[in-house]
This record gives C-alpha cells, structure tokens and sequence, in this order.
C-alpha cells in the first residue's frame, strides 16, 4: 500500500473526475478494502479501493467515468478485483462501455457474478463494438457463465481475445465457447486453464474444423493436481501441440483435422493413442493437404495402428514428415509402414513420393526379419526419402545393419541415416560397411551414431571424417578436355559379324554350323538339344533377325543374322556398326534360287543379290564419316554341294563377282578368296570358321582403341542381367546406380563433384558400347537394350509382321496406340516357363512405342490426342495406279520441281530405311512449325503430299533402289516462296537423313511438274542447279536475265511424250538463286580488282621501263603489282550500285557496267603485260604460254607444276593486245620431265599468269576463249588449286588467284615467303627458261614457232611494240601490224 501522503479519499477522485482533471488511462477498482480510498500510481494509472460500506458511491464512480469528456478520449483498461456484482452496478458498467468505446481491455479478476449479473454482462459484449481484449480469472463463472459469455462473442465482431483463467467450465462450457468459435472469425486469441483437460477437446476441434487462425492454449490442474498444459496451437508457425488428451478427444481432433488448412506440424508426442484413433487418422490423412509434420512419437501405438496410419499414406500428398518412434508395434508394422514408400516391381509406380522423413524404433519396437526386409526393400527401390531414423533398436543384429548400409550404396536420394541407440550398431564389419558405403554413395551427409556402441568406443570417428570428404568441392575443369581424361584405352574385345543374305541364301544354318565348330567338343545338354534340332530349323524359313554369340579365346564373337526379307530391309539401317567399331560383313549368295527345286541362278542374279548389299554397305559406310578403315567384306556363296561339276554358268559368276571386285575397289575391302561351302556340314564351314577368326583378330587390331572400362563394364552388365531375372534392357537409372557401386571411373565421388561431367562419361561408356555392338543404346531415350536380339527380332520385328499378318484394323497405314501396344505387348511376354512378368517388368508397351516414336519408326496422327492413331510407314500400301493430279488448276499456278539425286548411284542409293524414317521426320518437323496453318500431310509407299501454307508438294523416291527423290510444287504465290519451301523446309530435312551419301540437286522442267509426268519419261528434263548458275556466269550480264535453257524431246515407241522446248532462267531459279549468282559474279570482280590493287613494288635498277603515254595519270608500271591502277573508280561504282539494288534487272545492269569497265582494265593492263619490255633477246620468242595435260582423250589445263611431272604439252596464247585466245589446232612441243630447275624458273610467273586466267575465264573475258574446253568443270578446278601443295608454297599462290586473293592472302603469303624480291627478276627467269627450252628442242626459229605453235613475229604500227599473233589476226588487223620475221 502507498504512504498515507499519496491516498486521497474518494470525493477527491470524482472531483478529479469531474473536473477533467485527470487523464486516466488504467483505472482499477478494488473491493472488500478496510476503507474506501484511491491512489495514483502514475499520472494515467488510478487504483480505487472501496469498501464494504462505500458500495454506492462505485455505480456513481462508474456512471461519472462513462459522462467525463476527458475520460472518454483517454480510458483504455479497466480492472476489478474481487467485486460482487449486483445488477445496477453492471447496468452502469454498460453506460461506461457504451459511452466510451475507446475502452479496449476489461479484466475481471476474483469477482462473483449473479446469473442475471452475467447475462446483463452478455447483453452489454453483444452491442459493444470496442472491447478487444477481455478476462475472466477465478471468477466462477462455470459453464453458463461460459455460455453467456459464449453467446455475446459469437455476435461480437470486435472482440480479439478472450481469457479464462483458473475456471471449471466444464464440457458444457467448453461445447458453447467452441459453438462461438465456429460463428466467430474474428477472435485470434484463446486461453481457457481449468480444472479438467476434458475442455480442450471441443475447443481445438472447432479451431481445426472452422480453419481458423486463432491461437489457443488450454491449461489444466489445480485442487491439488499438477498444473500442466493440454493443448497449444500457434497460427503463426502452423503447430498443433498436443500434451494430453483422451482417446475420444484424439478421435474428434483427427476428425477435424481431415479438411484443415491451418496446420502444418502436429505434435502428439506421449499422447497415449489406440488403433481407435489411428482408423480415424487414416481418414485425416487422406482427406488434409497441407499436413508436412507428424510427431507420434511414445504414443504407443501398435500394429494395428500403424497399420492405418500406413493406409492413409497410400493417399497423401503433403506429408513431409513422420516420427514414429518409441511405440510399440513389431516388424509387421514396419513392413506395413514402409508399403507405400517402396516398389516391388519396376512396372508399379511408388504410392507415395511427398514423404521425405520418416523415424520409427524404440526398445518395444520388435522389427525382426519381416521389418528388416521391409526396410531394405525400400532403401532399394525408393527415391524421395532423405531422411531415415531408426532409435533405440534391440532387435536386430550387427549383420542386419550391415546389409542396411549395403543396400545404401544403391541409394541416391538418401541424405540423412539416424542410428541414435541401436544395440547392435558396433564391430569391425559394421564400421566397414559404413565406410564402404559412404566410398560409393557420396550423397549421404550425416549419419548419426549417437548412444551407439560405436560411438562410445571412439571408432566412428573416420566416418565423419569420411563424411566430410564427401561434401568437399571438386576443383572446376573443363568437361570437355577433361571428359575422359585418365580412361584407359585397350584393344576392344568384341567384334560383330554380319551375315547379310537375300531370303533362302541358308544364313541361319551357316551360323549354326559354325556356332558348333566354335562350340567345345563336350556341348551343353541344352546345345546338344540345339544340334539335333538343327536339320529341322533348315527345312524351316527363319524370320527376323537372328544374333548369336560365342567366344573365342578372350574375343567375343556375334553373328547379326541380319534378316533377308524384304519386310525387313528398312530396318537394317538401324543395326548398321557406327565408325571404328570391330565389325565385317560375309556376304551369303546361294547359288540355287530354291534349295528345294534345285533351279540354279544366272550369274546375273548372283551379281544382282552381291550388288544390292555391297551398295547397301557403301552407303552406310560413307555415313559413318571417321570411318578408319575400308569395310571388310568376304562373300560366300551357299549350297555349293548341289553342284556335280563346274559349270560354263558358274565360270560366269566367277567373272561376275570380279566384276563387282574391280567395280567397288576402293570402297570396301574384299577378301581375296570366295568361299564355296555346304552350309548344312561343319566340315565344309571350317575353312570359313577359320576365317571368322583370323578376321576377327585382324579387326580389332585395326579398329581404334576402347575404353578399358567398356571391356569390364560388359562383365558387370552381364552379372546385372543374370541377377535380375535375364531382363532384355535396363533404364538409364539403372544403368547409373550400376555405374555408382561398380565402375570406380564412372562414380560420382562427392556431393559437390561435377555431375554433368560424370553423366558425359556415363554416355561416352555407353554410347561406346553400342557401337561395339553389345547393347543398343539411344540418347535421350532413356534405355539401354541388353539383348539386342530380342530388341531387333521380337519388337522391331514386329513392325514388319503388321504387314505381313494384317492383325490390325489399319488404314492404310494408320493403327491405334492401343492395339499396337497389344501386338508389342507379346513381345514382352517371357517364353522361358514359370519366370512369369520378372524378366520385362521394367518395360511396358507404352515405353516401346515411345522407342519408336523417338526413333521415327512411327508418328502420332495428333499429337495432343493421348488415343491418337498411329502412322507406320512400314505397313503403307502402294498407290495402285491410282490417278495422279494436282489439287490446285487455275490458270495463275506456278509450278516447279528439284530432281536429288546420288551422286554416285553406281555404288550408293538410299536404303530401304531412308523413305519410311524421312515420311516420319518430315511430318514432325512440318507440324513443329508456329506457322504451319493447318498444314495436310499424306502418305503412300513411295509417295508423300504436303499441303501447307496453300503450296502443295509431292515427294516421290524413284529410280531403282532409290537412288534419286523428285520434289514437285504447285503454288499460286510466287516461284520465290514455293522454291524457298523446298529449299529451307524439304530439302534440308532430306539432307539431314542421308548422312554422308551425297546428294545433287537438279532443276526439273516445269511442264513434267505441271503434267506430272511419270518419272520414266523425265529422266532426261533436269538440269543440274550449279551448272545452270555456272551458266549464268559464263555469259555477259546483259544476257543473263534473258538466258533460256532448252530440253529436249521424249518419245515412246516413236510417239512424242514431251516436245523440245525452253525455259528462261529467270522461270527456273528463285531469286534468291538469281541474287546467289549475281553476288558470285560481284566477289569474283572484286577479288580481281582487289587482286589487281596491290601497291607498286619498287624498281631494283632504278630504271623507268613503262611505257610513255600522252597522259601522265594513265601511266602504268608493268609489273604483276602495278597493273591494276586506276580501279579505283570501278570500286566505288561498285559500292554505289550495290546500294542502288531494287530488283533483278537493275542489279543485273550495275554488274553489265561493272564488269565492262572491269574488263577494259584488265585487258589494258594484262596488255602491258604482254608488251613489257623485259625482253630476252628482243622478243624473239612469244611469252604467254601455257601447259595442257591429255587425260581420258580430254585436255586439261595444268595450274600448276611439280618436280616430276611428265608427259605435258607446251602451248602459246595469241598476244593480240585485247583479244589474246588460245590458237586453235596448235601443236605444242612435248615437255618430257618437270625437274626442280623447270619449277624454280616457272613457278612464279605460273603464279602470277594463271591468276589473270581464271579471273578472266570467270568473268568471261576474251582472254581465256578457248579455254572453256580446257577446264570443263572451273568448280572441281578450283577446289583441286586450294587443296594442292607445291613446293616453295607456289601452289597456295596459285590457287589464292583461283579462288579470291584477297580471302587466301595470297599476296601476304608471297611476301611472308621472302619473295620481296624484283618481279622483274622473276619474269626474266621464265622467258630465259622458255628461250632455252624451244632451243634445246631446235624450235627457235620464226618459221619453227610458226609451224608448232601458229604464231607470228609482228610489230604494231603505233606504238613499235613487238607481239606474237595468230593467222586470222595477221589477216584481219593487216593495217595494225608489220611482220617483223626473225
């Protein structure tokens, strides 16, 4: 109490009051006191003590607060201790609250309320819109206190939090509080303490049930029990904390919790629960979606309870988290807790993928044998628990533990293993398991061996440290200089043979009989069975393709029986051996159509079945582009027996096959000897099996070195396949887990390693094995095929088989995904007795059409249609005569068409697997596009019609065995947009399925387009693309807008087809094209002028040799680096017109004057050339001269020349100054032999003249007439100049002037090679050098040089320059010239 200075009577307060005085914001009244007095404590605070006698004066007290103006604004809290209220004082108590609503907190602490006290009270909360905050603390209000106070709340909207401290409301109570919580949202705080925990049940069920976010604490005790808390719920961290409850409480929370959306964590630790509650909580389980968290840890639950709380995993989709330990259940339990975490087939998918934690043990905790078995089942096949606790355990033994962390190594999700108090955690052999484990595993990051016995004896030690090392960061490297860094290579280990054969050529009984020459002489039962059914599997046609393995030494050996009917050839490609692999192929001829009516083949026949297979081997071949060797090739013909005596017939097959021999040498490489066998006699093939085996050795010496690992990793996939049940293939993670415990090199070895790098090298392994032929492997694909025999007859087979057997309701093509997937379904259906769905039970149908969608065997017909048909090309029926027309036929049609055809057709073709894949990549690629606008796409046998953007086009593979592709387009836009579909749509997805087999493009006439002409008429109405551009570049500019190509007539039995006729260029080419040749024209100018624009060299003797001319500007230095002054001009026109470009003609117009001054320039210059007076022996000799090399009865030029050449022929150019030509019928003198003088005295002027040449011969110039028949293909001659080497680098000079000098820094090169020297030397060296020539071959007299090279010694009556000229010119410009005899 304060001193007696500080209290004041009560008419001092109600002054106060009244007077406004004071601005109280707490005021508190205190009852029962010796004497009625106030205090105050602060300058806002008041205490008023009344006493028994004062009791009125404490409504007026009341009454006088609620009509002071200045209370009004001020008073927050009021406070009454120990007040007996009557009902005028809480009347009055009314008029403060509704008065003043600034009042936010009333507490009521040891007061006593009558009923009618409560319900006045009541009736006041239910209108007041101020209150936040109000108490009740032992007041005894009990339950209809509670109900009253219940009923105001569940109106008031203002109201935040309500207390009731040490009460006993009762269940009655507590049921009208939480009828208020289901009506009231506002509320966020709840407290109740009383006497019985029974309160909290109905409570916190309608929190739950209603979602509200309240907080809520229940508190229990008194009369002499101890005060404990039963329930807590903070809404701010979603936790539900439950301390004590009875089963029926537990029951009705559960209930609630199946539709809660407020908690996240609950936690019913201790809580002493029964299978009662756990059947309700399964419900919660499977209903709640937002619950991460369960704690049931000691709750005693037992089998029965797991048991459900396991069922309503199966359905959950939230839950994180789940603390089971310290119960009570065994090993059954375990085993039914652990069912919807783990697969037991690879075909089932896991129940539940949201749980991430779980914890389970406990000395009651009897796991035993069932529960071990169970946890290992899950660690095996799980994949989102990372977090796994087992505490406290004593049932299980140390070998129980290790074979836990054994089944750790294959785990890659688990993160976290707690082992807290497990007996038998202790010994060697656990600590080595560990350590084993955490060697291969590195994603484990803690595992805790707390209160474990090897903890306590200080050996876990290394394996936290072990665990340290895992989390270490691996050093950043390259991946691609270090992906296969320290993998060692090694001779590779097995090689494929291929028996390729047409139908009946007795493939299957040749590798049955070499299968038992290789076989050992005491065979299996299971081959002695094989043996004696061999003569019956002879009678019988084998189908599909057939693989049998068999070692030799160390070698493995298969034979790819690669299937004969011609159903089968489109799927061939796909088992063709990727480059550098060991593999050879025998080609198998039987030399009877028949075995059974013994009718022999022609050698004609014989030649066609080698012809098909050997082109069929080149074509493959040239995709394989590093192929390091040629492919090996024996060829062996069958039935060989049947034939009594040799035969004038087989003399010709002999003949026949060395055609073929000497037709495909340096294309694959033959075995010298052919081998004539009984394919039915082990006897007869043992030559061939001898041979087998010595090729198979030279092979593998041959081909590039493998990877060590690859030779080792095909033992472990072998180990894999027999542990798991012989399955046919193995998914790629699988294959990883595979690579992790048992390929060191392949593993990743920290949690912070470079898992790119290593999934790289897993490819890299994998990829090498395929092309070993080992398994099938393809990227992105996600498989790895293990028995490839399987993979090739039984589901590629079964392809093929849908046209054969007609099981399905096709249309033309088109099945459905469900009866497809029924037809492959057979394929995994295992036919060894009892193994039952083990062997494929990862695979199913659906991941075998996906394989063949990947692999564009087949394509959706709508994509976004999961029913969706699928289209086949291998089941396509031909178009059967039906008649062919465009859709489109109105006059304003544009048609045009592009003939691609191979480019050696003698030795390639596309393959039977070409057509089919490119009908299915072509479709996806057209309906990829963003702007495809309902594009139609159908297809035939050989046929495929494209309709998109309104530009139909047909694709048709022609020729036999398709060798060339006809693309035909009828538009009504414009030749550009239809040419410019072909060429960046069609054309580039044709090209990316062909490979390495060359394609050329030709131009089709368009009226077999408009007509659509069969393709056996239009085998001669195409014209090569680039030879039609290179056309245009041969001709002056003003022609070549105008420029017509003519074709010519086709008849049939003497009756016109097509008649001769012509196209413009312009009606051939897009504009696009056009443009490409017009810029071509434009670089070759340029680079001549630039070529032409090298500055001056200097003169050595210091001696003016130019010729004097009137204008000073004109004058030129005659050497090969001045010649070219004063294009200056010409360039910048150059510029100017490129600018200016609008259309084809106006381009074509600035290049016609482009290229005439051009073409004065150069004759001008080149003419000073000619005249330039570093004559030797006054000019008594011509000086442009030129080699010519005969070849095949043709003439070609020589560009350039090396020591060594022989056999060339010399010849002179006609120097008439512009219009020098080569001289017609000239004989030339024979140059013998080439030395290394010849080349040190010609090279440099080769190097500088041929330049001028073949600028000239490519812009047409007058200069090189004549020349045209000399270099018949300028393109392949340029390409063989950048290609050459000649010495003193004289070859890079020369074909630097062929193909742009200025690209090729043709001139640097020159001066890098130290060749600053006088060019005037160099010149000097070569007119010496023929001076010498033609007297050595007494040649150097004015008639000799008349008489073989039709040249005459003249000097123009000018300027007295000397030349050497041609007849016609000696007749035509008589007026120009004096004959200067020598």
């Amino acid at each position: 109490m304060a001193s007696n200075q500080k209290l004041r009577d009560l008419q001092w307060v109600l002054d106060a009051i009244e007077t406004e005085s004071l601005n109280l914001h707490n005021v508190s009244f205190y009852f029962s006191q010796p004497s009625s007095c106030c205090h105050q404590e602060t300058e806002n605070s008041i205490n008023i003590n009344i006493s028994t006698d004062s009791r009125q004066l404490f409504s007026y007290i009341l009454i006088v607060l609620g009509t002071s103006k200045n209370t009004q604004l001020s008073l927050r809290n009021l406070e009454f201790h120990f007040v007996e209220w009557e009902l005028e004082q809480v009347q009055s108590l009314g008029g403060l609250l509704d008065s003043n609503l600034g009042i936010k907190q009333v507490v009521f602490r040891g007061n006593r309320f009558t009923t009618e006290c409560l319900s006045e009270l009541s009736e006041i909360l239910k209108r007041n819109g101020g209150i936040k905050e109000i108490t009740f603390s032992e007041s005894a209000i009990r339950a209809v206190g509670a109900g009253l106070v219940a009923s105001a709340v569940k109106v008031n909207d203002s109201l935040e939090e309500l207390q009731i401290w040490e009460d006993s409301i009762g269940s009655k109570g507590a049921e009208e509080l939480s009828k208020m919580i289901e009506a009231n949202s506002m509320l966020k705080l709840l407290t109740i303490f009383d006497s019985s925990s029974i309160t909290a049940t109905p409570l916190i069920s309608a929190v739950l049930a209603r979602n509200r976010a309240m907080e809520v604490h229940v508190w229990s005790g008194g009369n002499g029990d101890r005060i404990s808390k039963v329930v807590e719920f903070v809404p701010e961290n979603s936790t539900l904390r439950i301390y004590r409850i009875d089963v029926s409480g537990a029951c009705r929370v559960a209930c609630a919790l199946g539709l809660n959306s407020t908690v996240r964590s609950l936690d019913l630790t201790g809580v002493r629960l029964k299978s009662k509650w756990a059947k309700e909580f399964r419900w919660a389980l499977e209903q709640n979606q937002t619950l991460k968290e369960v704690k049931l840890s000691k709750t005693c639950l037992k089998d029965k309870g797991v048991v459900y709380v396991a069922a309503g995993l199966f359905k959950n989709r939230s839950l994180e988290s789940l603390y089971l330990d310290g119960n009570w259940f065994s090993g059954g339990g375990v085993e039914h807790l652990l069912c919807p975490l783990s697969r037991f087939s690879a075909l089932q998918l896991q129940a539940n993928i949201t749980l991430k934690a779980v914890t389970f043990g406990g000395k009651r905790t009897k796991i035993g044998r069932d529960g071990l078995s169970a946890i290992l089942q899950m660690l095996a096949t799980n994949e989102t628990v990372n977090r796994l606790g087992i505490y406290d355990d004593e049932s299980m033994r140390p070998d129980d533990f290790v074979r836990i962390f054994k089944c750790l190594e294959k785990n890659a999700t688990l993160r976290c293993l707690s082992l807290q108090g497990c007996k038998a955690v202790r010994g060697d052999r656990v600590l080595q398991a560990i350590m084993e484990t955490l060697q291969i595993n590195p994603w484990i990051e803690d595992i805790d061996l707390a209160r474990t016995p090897l903890q306590n004896s200080g050996k876990a030690d290394g394996v936290y440290q072990r665990l340290g090392q895992n989390g270490k960061t691996e050093p950043e490297t390259d991946i691609q200089t270090d992906l296969l860094k320290d993998m060692a290579l090694t001779e590779p280990k097995s090689c494929r043979v291929f028996f390729c054969g047409q139908e009946y050529a007795g493939k299957t009984t040749l590798c049955n009989s070499i299968s038992q020459n290789f076989s050992s002489p005491k065979l299996p039962y299971i081959e002695q069975v094989r043996t004696l059914v061999n003569p019956v599997e002879q009678a019988v046609r084998t189908t599909g393709m057939k693989i049998k393995t068999f070692k030799d030494e160390d070698t493995n050996i298969s034979i790819w029986n690669l299937a004969g009917q011609h159903e089968f050839y489109s799927l061939h490609d796909l088992m063709f051996p990727g480059h550098g692999s060991g593999s050879f192929f025998l080609i198998i001829s039987s030399l009877f159509r028949k075995p059974s009516n013994r009718e022999p083949k022609t050698p004609e026949e014989v030649e066609e079945d080698l012809q098909y297979w050997l082109r069929f081997i080149v074509s493959n071949s040239k995709r394989a582009v590093q192929q390091c060797m040629l492919p090996n090739v024996t060829i062996v013909l069958t039935h060989f027996d049947n034939i009594n005596q040799p035969s004038q017939s087989f003399q010709a097959t002999v003949n026949a096959i060395q055609r073929l021999r000497d037709k495909f040498h340096g294309f694959v490489e033959f075995y010298p000897t052919v081998f004539t066998v009984d394919a039915r006699s082990s006897a007869s093939v043992s030559k061939l099996t001898n041979h087998i085996r010595r090729t198979t050795k030279t092979i593998l010496q041959r081909v590039p070195k493998v990877y060590q690992l690859c030779n080792d990793l095909i033992q472990v996939l072998s180990d894999w396949r027999s542990e798991n049940y012989n399955k046919p293939a193995m998914k790629w993670k699988e294959f990883s887990k595979v690579c992790q415990g048992k390929v060191p090199v392949l593993r990743i070895r920290s949690r912070n390693d470079n898992k790119e790098r290593v999934e790289l090298r897993r490819k890299a392994v994998a990829t090498c094995l395929h092309q070993l032929g080992e398994v099938i492997y393809f990227d992105e694909l996600g498989f790895l095929i293990l028995d490839c025999e399987w993979f090739c007859g039984e589901v590629l087979g079964q392809l093929v088989k849908l046209e054969v057997r007609r099981q399905s309701p096709s249309e033309n093509g088109f099945i459905s995904r469900k009866e497809l997937e029924k037809i492959l379904r057979g394929s995994l259906q295992s036919q060894i007795p009892g193994m039952g769905s083990k062997v494929f039970e990862n695979l199913d149908a659906g991941d075998l059409v996906r394989m063949m969608m990947k692999l564009e065997l087949c394509y959706e017909q709508d994509p976004s249609d999961p029913n969706s048909l699928l289209l086949i090309p291998s089941i396509l029926e031909e178009g059967r005569g039906r008649p062919q027309k465009w859709q489109l036929s109105t006059s304003d049609c544009i048609f045009a068409g592009r003939h691609l055809v191979c480019d050696d057709s003698s030795h390639t073709f596309l393959t039977p697997g070409f057509f089919p894949r490119l009908q299915v990549h072509l479709h996806n690629r057209i309906m990829a596009l963003k702007n495809q606008h309902g594009a139609t796409y159908t297809l035939e046998k050989y046929l495929i019609s494209i309709n998109i953007n309104g530009i139909y086009v047909r694709l048709e593979l022609g020729g036999q065995l398709g060798y060339y592709i006809d693309v035909l387009a009828c538009s009504t836009k414009n030749l550009t947009e239809t040419l410019r579909l072909i060429q960046q749509l069609i054309i580039p997805a044709i090209q990316s399925l062909c490979n390495g087999v060359t394609l050329i493009e030709n131009v089709m006439r368009p009226e077999c387009v408009r007509n659509l002409t069969p393709p056996r008429y239009r085998k001669t109405q195409f014209v090569s693309l680039q030879q039609l551009k290179q056309a245009l570049l041969s001709i002056p500019a003003d022609g070549m807008y105008d420029y017509q190509h003519t074709w010519d007539s086709v008849l049939d039995s003497g009756k016109p087809v097509l008649r001769a006729g012509f196209d413009f260029a312009r009606d051939l080419l897009s504009d696009d094209d056009f443009r490409e040749v017009l810029h071509r024209r434009y670089h070759d100018l340029y680079n001549l002028a630039q070529e032409l624009q090298v500055p001056a060299e200097n003169n050595p003797d210091g001696t003016d040799h130019s010729l004097s001319t009137a204008d000073e500007t004109e004058r030129v230095e005659p050497t090969f680096g001045g010649i070219a002054k004063g294009v200056e001009a010409v360039l910048q026109r150059l510029k100017i017109i490129e600018q200016e470009i609008r259309d084809l003609k106006q381009e074509i117009q600035g290049l016609r004057y482009y290229e005439h001054r051009l073409l004065i320039e150069l004759y001008r210059k080149v003419n000073y050339l000619v005249n330039y007076n570093v004559q030797v022996e006054e000019r008594k000799v011509p000086n442009m001269f030129y080699f010519v090399r005969t070849e095949n009865y043709t003439r070609r030029l020589v560009t350039n020349v090396i020591s060594g050449m022989t056999a060339l022929r010399l010849h002179m150019l006609c120097e008439f100054r512009r219009e020098m030509h080569v001289v017609e019928d000239q004989i030339g003198c024979e140059v013998m032999h080439i030395d290394n003088a010849t080349v040190k005295s010609l090279a440099p002027y080769m190097t500088k003249f041929m330049k001028l040449v073949t600028f000239a011969l490519k812009i047409g110039a007058h200069l090189a007439t004549g020349m045209g028949q000399l270099i018949p293909d300028l393109s392949k001659e340029v390409a063989h100049l950048a290609e050459s080497s000649m010495m003193n680098g004289a070859a890079g000079v020369v074909a630097a002037g062929a193909v742009g000098a200025v690209a090729m820094g043709s001139v640097d090169g020159i001066r890098n090679r130290g060749r600053r020297g006088d060019i005037q030397q160099e010149l000097r060296a070569a007119q010496q050098w023929i001076v010498d020539f033609l007297r050595d071959r007494r040649c150097s007299t004015g008639r000799d040089i008349a008489e073989k090279f039709g040249l005459w010694r003249v000097r123009y009556r000018d300027d007295g320059h000397i030349a050497w000229i041609c007849r016609r010119h000696m007749t035509i410009r008589a007026n120009e010239i004096i004959q200067v005899p020598i």
